[in-house]
């Protein structure tokens, strides 16, 4: 399992929990995991009879865990966000890449794309409702936009399916949630990194930019955020930083601005 899903994954369980004999839940039986500490997630979902599938992390910092037990023939799916559990549902199966479905809704859905080839590279949480559509021929359609934007391929909705559009757009956040580690430009001039201070506490983050090189160079309030443009000379970094809420909402390079200079 990588560092990642290990330290984001929803956990969730003390001793007590851990404790427990194995057996099989599903998710209205793990709501009481909602809100906890994400550290100890792989060794509580285990106890459980969860095996750790894969995980993904959007543009917004939140991370989607998926868990399967192999018993019952079920798959879960843990959001987590600033290192804890924000909600745990089920899933179907296929996001857990087992054939079959938790209903017969489901099994169709998966059906369906297995007699067409096809091998879904989104979850249900890449959706904007969090599920996949049960029709099969749609749920293609969104698989292959989410793809051409995963991989920035041209946009190329020949049929003009909403389902395409949708997924594309899934795909391109996925794409920078992905990159989010890169500092966005090239060649061999040093830059300091910022990525991993979204989300963190602005005192700490801020503190953390002057360390690094940045200078604030402008501040300004737009209802209840609070912006502020960092420069680094060294590597002509500009930084916009959006604050809410007490923590780093936003922070990206914005390349320009009339006081980076």
């Amino acid at each position: 399992m990588s560092k990642q899903g290990t330290s984001l994954l929803g956990a969730i369980v003390g001793s007590s929990l851990l404790a427990s004999p194995v057996y099989a839940e599903n998710a209205s039986q793990l709501t009481t995991l909602n809100g906890l500490s994400a550290d100890g997630a792989e060794s509580a979902l285990q106890s459980r009879g969860f095996k750790y599938i894969d995980s993904n992390t959007n543009s917004m910092g939140y991370t989607y865990s998926y868990w399967w037990d192999n018993g019952d023939k079920h798959c879960v799916r843990v959001e987590a966000h600033r290192g804890r559990i924000e909600s745990i549902i089920d899933a179907k199966n296929a996001d857990c890449h087992q054939s079959g479905g938790n209903t017969a809704a489901a099994v169709g859905a998966v059906a369906g794309l297995a007699i067409l080839g096809a091998v879904l590279a989104h979850k249900s949480n890449h959706h904007s409702d969090g599920r996949h559509s049960d029709d099969a021929p749609t749920e293609q359609q969104y698989d292959r936009g989410y793809q051409d934007g995963l991989y920035n391929a041209p946009y190329h909705n020949f049929d003009r399916s909403d389902a395409y559009s949708s997924g594309y757009e899934a795909g391109v956040d996925q794409r920078n949630a992905n990159l989010r580690s890169h500092h966005g430009r090239g060649g061999y001039t040093a830059v300091a990194q910022y990525q991993d201070l979204q989300g963190a506490r602005a005192a700490g983050a801020m503190d953390e930019l002057t360390r690094r090189g940045f200078v604030q160079v402008d501040n300004f309030t737009s209802g209840n955020a609070r912006y502020s443009i960092q420069w680094r000379a060294a590597s002509r970094q500009c930084l916009q930083v959006i604050i809410a809420d007490g923590h780093i909402d936003d922070v990206r390079d914005i390349g320009r601005h009339d006081r980076c200079r």
